[in-house]
């Protein structure tokens, strides 16, 4: 058939043999909310720390001081995004679903970040999506968690001045 008939043509056989199944949505689920768990647990610790930090280094009235809770925030962030990329990369080692632990952590990560290299194998690919739904919801954590904080290191330096007139 001319053009549109023949489409199952532009598939490969592995996509149209696959099917999900319902242990991999089990995986995706659990793994998915061990992610959420995790980051939720540790945005919680880090804003009642960062919090504190932020309070201490007011009362010594020191801009650079604020500068470097925020910082010590960000990298606490990051800290926490890659322990969940690991739970990730763990379960594809033990499943098999990679080679070796750095070729899984790498896999992890950039499907945690949503560039989705698609090198699970097919008994797996469900999982690059839940990956990326996992980094994307816990990404926006952690987003809001930074902007109540930088909107705190914004106001500090004015935050004892009367600008009423």
């Amino acid at each position: 058939m001319p053009n549109g008939g023949g489409r199952l043509e532009q598939f490969l056989q592995a996509d149209i043999d696959y099917v999900i199944r319902v242990d991999e949505l089990l995986w995706g689920g659990v793994l998915l909310a061990i992610t959420l768990v995790i980051h939720g647990v540790g945005m919680s610790h880090m804003v009642r720390t960062s919090a504190g930090l932020m309070v201490w280094a007011k009362t010594r009235r020191a801009h650079f001081r604020t500068s470097g809770v925020f910082v010590l925030t960000i990298l606490a962030i990051v800290a926490l995004h890659l322990l969940e990329v690991v739970v990730w990369a763990m379960f594809f080692v033990w499943k098999d679903a990679q080679p070796n632990a750095s070729s899984a952590f790498y896999n992890a990560l950039v499907n945690y970040t949503t560039l989705a290299a698609g090198y699970l194998p097919i008994r797996w690919r469900l999982l690059e999506g839940m990956l990326g739904m996992a980094g994307v919801l816990c990404f926006a954590f952690s987003t809001s968690a930074l902007v109540a904080l930088a909107q705190q290191f914004i106001y500090t330096p004015f935050a004892d001045k009367d600008f009423r007139g």
